[in-house]
């Protein structure tokens, strides 16, 4: 069940639970846990809760897109639960890439469970430069990260309007038919290109949205990632031995990375700030 937040402290200290401690050094959490090494920090209303100790593990949804940051989510989703891939394709202009690194992701870090849905009201709407082929996708350098925003809006033109609760809600659904009771999502706000549906705020009110509007109320929505940085995710995703060489990222092309688009640039940054060589090839 979820717990009340915890009060802030001067120095970090343990909680009753062995696995989570409070850290007031980090400006937007208070709640860390260590995975592999590392200490990953939590809002509050998004705190993970114990594993269990018994032989059964606990049940998780994965959202699986196959990007680099949803390659980790799930390969701490499968080193921690009984895990479940879900994966959406909604008209993206790279829907078949993206469906098919999702499945090799899913089956490198050893995900049984696999369920890719079509979700088609984003290519009918359109609006966004991933599923309006009328909108161009800008090249990063085209206007500064978080850029390529709309005139007058902050907002990317390859932001999908409300994408996020789309798929969360298919996670929750599918989290109540198996049992499962965490749902993962890859969201990074660090480091992004600035989509109002990769905020913290936003998963804490969708929280509160499953707890009144489940069955028994008691799933959780984590956000493993969001507070970390590209390259700490690059790092951590090393760490587990994450499949980086089976994901996608591009945005405009299927055959070979751009290099060009912001998603491109965005990882090809990480990779380099990490230290690493990114296994996978660009166009330029």
């Amino acid at each position: 069940m979820h717990n009340a937040p915890a009060a802030r402290v001067p120095h970090a200290i343990k909680t009753r639970f062995p696995d989570r401690l409070l850290c007031p050094s980090h400006a937007k959490c208070q709640v860390t846990r260590r995975i592999a090494g590392h200490l990953l920090h939590y809002d509050e209303d998004m705190s993970f809760s114990p594993i269990p100790s018994s032989g059964e593990r606990m049940r998780a949804i994965v959202c699986l897109s196959g990007g680099m940051d949803s390659a980790v989510c799930a390969a701490l989703a499968a080193r921690d639960y009984e895990a479940y891939a879900l994966h959406f394709s909604y008209g993206q202009r790279t829907e078949k890439r993206e469906l098919a690194a999702a499945r090799a992701v899913a089956d490198a870090v050893g995900i049984q469970h696999f369920l890719p849905l079509s979700v088609d009201i984003f290519r009918r709407i359109g609006g966004s430069a991933l599923t309006d082929t009328s909108i161009d996708v800008p090249r990063a350098g085209e206007l500064p990260i978080p850029g390529h925003a709309r005139e007058g809006s902050t907002v990317p033109v390859t932001y999908v309007p409300f994408r996020n609760a789309h798929f969360l809600s298919a996670a929750v659904s599918w989290a109540e038919v198996v049992g499962a009771k965490r749902v993962l999502i890859g969201a990074v706000e660090q480091d992004s290109s600035g989509y109002p549906d990769c905020r913290p705020a936003y998963y804490a009110a969708f929280q509160q949205l499953i707890r009144t509007g489940t069955r028994d109320g008691d799933i959780l929505a984590e956000t493993p990632l969001i507070h970390m940085r590209k390259c700490e995710i690059v790092r951590l995703g090393l760490e587990l031995a994450a499949p980086f060489h089976l994901t996608w990222s591009c945005y405009s092309s299927d055959a070979i990375a751009c290099g060009l688009c912001e998603s491109c640039v965005l990882r090809r940054r990480a990779f380099e700030q990490a230290g690493r060589q990114d296994p996978i090839p660009y166009a330029a």
